[in-house]
């Protein structure tokens, strides 16, 4: 994957340090900023989690980056 954009650059990133978890972590954050008011916040972090579940699929849903941990 080439990445071009913010959200898959912080998705790239946040898969290297935290493995496929960071996901889950994503929606978790993200659901909390929806309910908390904070909707264009909740968007970014949709987002950034997409550019990681994408990152994964492209790698036929394993993570080279986990194995190496």
């Amino acid at each position: 994957m080439t990445v071009s954009t913010v959200a898959e650059k912080i998705a790239l990133e946040l898969l290297v340090s935290d493995g496929s978890s960071a996901i889950w972590q994503l929606h978790l954050v993200a659901a909390t900023a929806y309910r908390d008011g904070y909707t264009r916040a909740a968007d970014a972090l949709l987002e950034i989690a997409d550019a990681a579940e994408r990152e994964l699929a492209g790698r036929g849903g394993y993570s080279t980056i986990e194995i190496a941990k």
